[in-house]
């Protein structure tokens, strides 16, 4: 008989790329971990993993393995999220993963709709979109909000689904002393010279600022990088730069700052759900998205439309 603790610790070794990383998700020790590798060697006979240099692969049987314990941990999940849960109780924790305007925007708000006497805990991670995905994807956590900009695609895997939730646009801010402060739009031709603030490079946020610019042979001169849109504000106040931020989540500007849309095109990112395909009927998922759906209701962001 194969232990399932034994399985999904060498799910967990593919997943993450080493015992080390495993045994961090997990929460054991990369001995322990060892030792759980060591059980499933034993009970099925075969090696399932081999030294490569100072870290290992999974054999050709490991990889085997892992493929069925991956469809094992998907029907136990969607098993203790179904027929062994109470639709009309969710409980337990749900671990969730947000960008931070969405953490502001529309986690916070869920979370004192949820409030502290349900037997529904949530625990929270800010992180970018890509990180999200990957973290719902590896069963780190069991839900995500995400964001697509119209010009950055995110990949989601096949193992999960996400659903649309609202629209977000995004603003040019500048100084009220900046010639642009008068407008009542901006085109990215009208940007090209300015000095900008920026999330840090790679991030979805950076790659959508750089997009503005794609085709017209030019980047934006970004001077300061900085993952907290806060920051951008005081800096477009102190009239450094000019920052690219979005709505959702964005706190009231202060007098000196100033926010201009950008058309041609409109800088909006869709605003999305993702869940393992195991947990769609999950009560504790369909209780925390129906709880954002009503909190992006009531700040009246708009629904991306279908298409025709």
């Amino acid at each position: 008989m194969i232990d399932i603790s034994a399985l999904r610790a060498l799910v967990a070794v593919e997943q993450h790329g080493s015992v080390v990383a495993a045994s961090d998700v997990m929460g054991y020790s990369p001995s322990a971990v060892s030792q759980q590798i060591k059980k499933l060697e034993k009970q099925t006979g075969v090696a399932v993993l081999e030294r490569n240099g100072r870290g290992v692969l999974l054999t050709e049987r490991g990889l085997a393995l892992a493929g069925y314990g991956r469809r094992i941990m998907g029907e136990l999940e969607e098993l203790q999220a179904t027929l062994l849960a109470d639709p009309a109780k969710p409980s337990g924790l749900l671990r969730l993963v947000a960008f931070s305007t969405a953490c502001r925007g529309l986690v916070g708000p869920m979370l004192g709709r949820i409030g502290r006497d349900s037997e529904l805990e949530v625990s929270v991670l800010a992180e970018d979109p890509r990180e999200a995905v990957h973290r719902v994807a590896s069963g780190e956590a069991e839900l995500a909000v995400v964001h697509n900009w119209n010009s950055v695609p995110l990949v989601i895997p096949e193992n999960l689904v996400h659903e649309d939730l609202c629209l977000d646009q995004a603003d040019v801010l500048v100084n009220s002393s900046h010639e642009l402060a008068g407008r009542t739009v901006v085109e990215r031709e009208d940007l090209l010279d300015e000095t900008w603030v920026s999330t840090p490079a790679g991030a979805i946020c950076n790659e959508a600022l750089l997009q503005i610019f794609a085709g017209l042979g030019r980047v934006p001169d970004i001077r300061v990088y900085d993952p907290d849109f806060s920051t951008h504000i005081a800096m477009v106040e102190q009239a450094v730069a000019v920052a690219l931020v979005p709505r959702l989540g964005r706190p009231p500007l202060p007098p000196g700052v100033v926010a201009v849309p950008v058309v041609n095109p409109i800088q909006q990112r869709a605003v999305g759900i993702v869940y393992r395909k195991t947990m769609t009927a999950s009560p504790n998922i369909r209780h925390a998205v129906r709880l954002l759906r009503e909190v992006a209701a009531e700040h009246e962001l708009p629904v991306r439309p279908e298409p025709k």
